[in-house]
């Protein structure tokens, strides 16, 4: 979520459900994210064998849609009936309508049900008193399946174009997020914990260079 988008939903979230704020920001304008795969996910799952996916927080569903023209079969999750509804008229005019279950949770409250080969979550940030991301990250890892992937990419940093742009948000680093996840010892491969960059156009249209974050662990046992 770029800075812009963070203050206006700390201004209009006082009052309103989660539900009730992102129907009323996805409703606003007719697409609200690229249209793209998130650069991590693209990077890290693409020579994964196709699976069950989950995804979390999946928007207008780039990366669902991405994942199923790959093979893969998903749930894909948002808190957002709007987002959702958009999502899957983007997967049918993709030709994947039938490898995509869009669900709607709001995520502190309801997890989807079973077991994945992959769990995505993809800057799962909130906004001061918002989701409880540490809880959702830990439900996250509990839907790995054994031999599974759960990764999760995350904001470094606020934007270079406002420096300020998070105020009394949390945004910890690969390393935190890892220790958050408190996975049992043994039983977890890290297969990447670290920053990386990517490009993003600023508000007033200029490429900058941008810090983000992922973690890589893989469920032993498969």
């Amino acid at each position: 979520m770029d800075g812009d988008a963070w203050k206006e939903t700390r201004v209009m979230h006082d009052g309103m459900s989660a539900e009730e704020f992102w129907d009323a920001r996805y409703g606003g304008s007719e697409r609200v994210w690229s249209g793209d795969p998130n650069v991590a996910l693209v990077r890290e799952v693409s020579d994964l064998a196709p699976g069950r996916a989950l995804d979390l927080g999946c928007g207008e569903g780039a990366d669902a849609i991405w994942l199923a023209l790959r093979g893969w079969r998903v749930t894909a999750v948002d808190v957002s009936g709007v987002a959702l509804e958009r999502a899957a008229r983007q997967a049918a005019e993709a030709g994947v309508a039938g490898r995509v279950d869009w669900q709607r949770h709001d995520l502190g409250v309801s997890f989807p049900e079973g077991e994945f080969d992959l769990v995505s979550a993809h800057f799962l940030h909130s906004p001061e008193e918002g989701m409880p991301r540490e809880k959702i990250l830990r439900a996250a890892a509990s839907a790995v399946a054994p031999g599974g992937v759960l990764l999760i990419a995350g904001h470094a940093g606020p934007p270079p174009w406002d420096p300020d742009g998070y105020p009394g948000v949390r945004l910890p680093t690969a390393r935190e997020v890892l220790e958050d996840l408190e996975l049992p010892q043994g039983r977890w491969e890290v297969l990447r914990c670290e920053e990386y960059e990517r490009m993003q156009t600023a508000p007033d249209g200029r490429v900058v260079t941008r810090t983000d974050n992922v973690l890589k662990v893989r469920r032993l046992g498969g």
